[in-house]
């Protein structure tokens, strides 16, 4: 079994920072690609930012220059660094990790969620 568990969200007024983290635990061989995605009330699930295992960067365009996406392979962490941020960030923010189970399989995992809200 492969689970993630984010950590990190909470209240914070427009133009301040958070940071996210997220860790991976369970039994599997390696975790490839970590990511972020956000959903807001009354909206679908969305794309926020993405970091595979040697490094490699995607964000948003809505996010691009604002947040910052790294990861801690020996930890199994992701970590997003979410600056400037704007009442429009206000959303519930996911972690997806993909997982190399122990069969070799790959697995994609989504965890609880952290909210995140943006004060105007």
């Amino acid at each position: 079994q492969v689970q993630v568990v984010e950590s990190g969200g909470g209240l914070v007024q427009a133009g301040g920072s958070l940071r996210l983290s997220c860790a991976a635990s369970g039994s599997f061989i390696s975790i490839n690609v970590m990511g972020w995605y956000r959903q807001a009330p009354g909206k679908q699930r969305e794309f926020v930012a993405s970091i595979a295992r040697g490094g490699s960067t995607n964000f948003a365009d809505s996010v691009k220059a604002r947040f910052a996406i790294s990861r801690d392979n020996a930890k199994n962490t992701v970590y997003l660094q979410m600056n400037s941020l704007k009442p429009e960030d206000t959303a519930v923010y996911y972690c997806n990790a993909g997982a190399f189970k122990l069969d070799y399989r790959y697995l994609e995992v989504w965890g609880q969620g952290t909210l995140v809200t943006v004060s105007s």
